[in-house]
């Protein structure tokens, strides 16, 4: 098995974006997979309101599956290679 990172791209277009606004929703995975579509199969499957595409009537995204689609996110295989430092924090302040 392959730990996978997931993260939502940033600079999509407005209208289009799964990821606005930014509350109620998940930014990025670390999944445990075979594949690449495994791993994107398991995070649309453990998603928030990103999947959802509208939010108060006003439609945010063409897709209610931004983690199935690389238009919309990227997953990479997480390797031990590189830098000392953070692979990874997710943290929300409002």
């Amino acid at each position: 098995m392959k730990l996978w990172i997931l993260k939502a791209k940033n600079s999509l277009p407005k209208g289009d974006d799964p990821w606005e606004p930014w509350f109620d929703k998940t930014l990025g995975f670390v999944i445990r997979a075979n594949t690449e579509d495994d791993a994107r199969r398991i995070a649309d499957e453990n998603m928030e309101d990103e999947g959802r595409g509208v939010f108060l009537g006003e439609v945010t995204a063409k897709t209610k599956n931004p983690w199935l689609d690389s238009h919309y996110s990227t997953c990479e295989i997480l390797s031990d290679v590189g830098e000392e430092g953070v692979v990874i924090e997710d943290h929300r302040s409002a």
